[in-house]
């Protein structure tokens, strides 16, 4: 059957495909964005599926995708590393594609360069140390975003992303199977057991916008302050230094978590343009849990489809990355 084109009571006002593309420069054809880019792979009893999409709002205005997606091994066998990053470039800021899919390919290059490191303090445990280096390379990784921005003549806040990343060891007898780490807004939740649990290590007012205090059910599912994620790995409260310091812009937190996954769990990373519906319309939580607790994971085709369910009132890109240990 095929997937529902939407969830909620009423139809987005935006029509479900693509209806105007961005107009393009002949002498930079370099810089077109496709309208959707799709990927996965499997790695013993992980198996990934990514996907990043032109919202509603950008396809009838002809604009082009803010999201940026890079995926990437680096290494062989066991010693192979997965890298995972998304990135959501500034909402009306001119380039806000290019932002996003330069920062992309920057933090992958240090993460690329430094695989052997940070593969090495995945499997030992180093977590300070992993979260220490990773830090690091997201610091230098927003530096270079800066320099580029006075290049081009504009602010730092008005050519900037968001970036959010995932590292995943190739290896299945590694204890942690997945790294986060990133700046800026989205959306990091497991499906345990058919319920969502919202992991995302970004600072909440409790009770703020229909959520409850920790210790309680919140909107994606049940958080439980004893969970082995937490006590096994130590997590804290995210760190406060800021990533992006001069005055024009806000200071936005480094964020990284270390899990513990266990078989039937899911992972999803994911930008605002899907967190946000998935905290705010329980029809789209629960549509998704139904598809992605089955015994097997989605193939590439039905992955798109059950990313793209539409909610009215949310009409930015998506960018999702979903990781399933069976």
């Amino acid at each position: 059957m095929r997937a529902a084109d939407f969830v909620g009571r009423r139809p987005p006002t935006y029509e479900p495909e693509p209806t105007a593309w961005p107009p393009a420069d002949p002498g930079g054809l370099e810089d077109l964005v496709p309208d959707t880019v799709l990927d996965g792979a499997r790695y013993g009893a992980m198996t990934l599926r990514a996907t990043s999409l032109r919202g509603d709002s950008a396809r009838f205005r002809g604009e082009p995708r803010r999201d940026a997606l890079l995926t990437a091994r680096f290494g062989t066998g066991e010693d192979a590393l997965l890298l995972v990053a998304m990135a959501s470039g500034a909402r009306a800021a001119e380039g806000a594609h290019r932002a996003a899919r330069e920062i992309c390919e920057w933090i992958g290059g240090a993460v690329g360069r430094s695989h052997a490191r940070l593969a090495e303090d995945i499997h030992a445990g180093r977590r300070d140390e992993l979260k220490s280096g990773l830090h690091r390379l997201t610091d230098r990784t927003y530096g270079r975003l800066r320099v580029r921005a006075t290049a081009l003549g504009l602010s730092p806040s008005e050519y900037t992303a968001g970036l959010r990343c995932l590292l995943l060891p190739a290896d299945v007898r590694c204890r942690t199977r997945v790294v986060f780490f990133g700046v800026g807004g989205g959306g990091l939740f497991r499906l345990r057991d058919g319920a969502w649990q919202d992991l995302d290590p970004e600072p909440r007012a409790p009770e703020a916008a229909g959520e409850l205090a920790p210790g309680r059910a919140d909107a994606v599912g049940g958080y439980d302050p004893t969970d082995r994620i937490t006590v096994d790995l130590g997590i804290p409260t995210p760190g406060t230094t800021p990533v992006i310091d001069p005055d024009e812009v806000p200071s936005e937190p480094f964020r990284f978590r270390a899990s513990i996954a266990r078989p039937g769990d899911a992972l999803l990373l994911c930008t605002a343009g899907l967190a946000d519906p998935l905290r705010g319309e329980p029809e789209l939580s629960v549509r998704l849990a139904e598809r992605w607790a089955r015994e097997e994971p989605p193939g590439l085709a039905e992955f798109l489809a059950d990313a793209q369910l539409r909610v009215k009132g949310y009409a930015d890109d998506r960018s999702a990355c979903a990781v399933w240990e069976v």
